[in-house]
C-alpha cells in the first residue's frame, strides 16, 4: 500500500497480518506414516502388472524408451504429473535392482 488514492497499490497503509497456517494448506504433503505404509505395501505386494510392463520397457531400452514409458503411464494413470512421477519411481526401483545384482 502506498497511501495514494489511485493505482495498483492504492489504499490506506496497513501492516500485513500473520495468520496461522490452515489445515487445507498442508493438503497433499506426505507424512512419515503414509510414506512408511506405502513402502511396506510396495515391499510386500511387489509391482502391479502395468508397473512390470513399465519396468520391462525400461529394461529392453532402445530409442525413446522413456517416452514410451511416459505415454503408457499417462494412459494408465490419467495425468501428466502422475505419469512422470511413476516413471521416475520405476527408474529408481530399476536402479536399486541393478545395484543389488552388481
Amino acid at each position: 500500500m502506498s497511501g495514494i488514492a489511485v493505482g495498483l497499490n492504492k489504499g490506506h497503509v496497513v501492516e500485513k497480518r500473520q495468520l496461522a497456517a490452515r489445515p487445507s494448506q498442508r493438503k497433499g504433503r506426505l507424512s512419515k506414516r503414509t510414506k512408511m505404509v506405502r513402502e511396506l505395501v510396495g515391499e510386500v505386494l511387489g509391482m502391479s502388472p502395468y508397473e512390470k510392463r513399465l519396468l520391462d520397457m525400461l529394461k529392453t531400452g532402445g530409442v525413446g524408451a522413456e517416452k514410451r514409458m511416459y505415454k503408457f503411464a499417462k494412459r494408465r494413470l490419467g495425468s501428466h504429473k502422475r505419469a512422470l512421477k511413476k516413471r521416475e519411481q520405476i527408474k529408481d526401483s530399476w536402479g536399486k535392482i541393478r545395484a543389488r545384482m552388481a
